[in-house]
């Protein structure tokens, strides 16, 4: 059991301050918080067991069930360790929210590694110091910016440039026959079902893996190695002041935000959360990604 406030000491600093916080402290709110020792794939492992058939997200009226997440985070984590992903090692993730991102989110928890998340905003002359900085090897990303990865990729040194790219289609997430109330706008519906023209592999080009034939593969991942004090997050500052610099976050550091913001937000298992914040920033990261999990 951990101390509460009212446990600790009565200190003349502490009385004061807590007067002024109970004044305005929410009714039935815990002042302390117990942060998990476990994992982020901790998290999905046990919410796909206790709500199996509970949808994780919908994509445009398409349910993906909590099981499904997991079953897909597993076979994406066997193809990630079968391309060398180790313990630590850096993954770029480079989409637009969706359900794939989600996907691999976990399956680079689950390979162990450390997902870098990347505005889709970036242009080709931004993207390369993502791949460079971190020293990622491989790339996941959607058919609409896969274009950039590469043309990035392809003016790095050999050396630098990553080993693996794989590529999703955002449409395959959706329902073949949409529903006329989840029907976008007919540019957005255009844009959601194009298939770009993927890179061709050449010498010193990363070969490139549609997200269909990855999860298809057949790999099982490696039991996880990962604790609560490894590396789970790498996101970029906004280089206001520079080149932009990755933020270190492991498993426990993010699980504080994500078993908090269950009680300050009010939120348990019923909640229904829309994914309007960007997931690549920490704010969508952690409520569209992390804490509904």
């Amino acid at each position: 059991m951990r101390p509460s406030s009212h446990m600790l000491p009565p200190t003349p600093t502490r009385r004061r301050e807590q007067g002024r916080h109970d004044a305005v402290w929410p009714r039935r709110l815990p002042r302390d918080l117990a942060v998990p020792s476990t994992t982020l794939w901790f998290n999905l492992e046990v919410s796909a067991r206790r709500f199996p058939a509970k949808a994780a997200c919908v994509f445009f009226g398409q349910p993906l069930s909590f099981a499904e997440l997991h079953r897909q985070a597993e076979a994406l984590a066997g193809w990630l360790q079968a391309r060398g992903v180790g313990r630590g090692d850096r993954v770029l993730l480079f989409m637009q929210n969706c359900p794939q991102f989600v996907v691999a989110f976990y399956a680079v928890q689950r390979a162990d590694a450390v997902v870098v998340p990347v505005n889709p905003m970036n242009k080709v002359d931004e993207f390369g110091h993502y791949i460079v900085d971190p020293e990622a090897r491989v790339a996941i990303t959607s058919a609409d910016l896969a274009g950039i990865v590469a043309e990035a990729d392809a003016r790095l040194p050999a050396p630098q440039r990553l080993h693996h790219l794989l590529v999703a289609r955002l449409a395959d997430a959706m329902p073949e026959v949409l529903d006329p109330a989840e029907t976008p706008a007919a540019p957005v519906l255009e844009w959601l079902r194009t298939e770009p023209r993927l890179p061709e592999r050449t010498a010193g080009v990363a070969a490139v893996t549609r997200w269909a034939g990855a999860l298809a593969w057949g790999h099982r991942p490696a039991p996880p190695q990962a604790g609560p004090d490894d590396l789970a997050l790498l996101p970029y500052t906004s280089g206001t002041t520079g080149l932009p610099k990755g933020c270190m976050h492991t498993h426990r550091t993010l699980m504080a935000n994500v078993v908090g913001g269950g009680p300050w937000g009010h939120a348990g298992a019923e909640s229904v959360g829309l994914a309007v914040v960007p997931m690549f920033h920490i704010t969508g990261m952690m409520y569209g990604v992390l804490g509904s999990v």
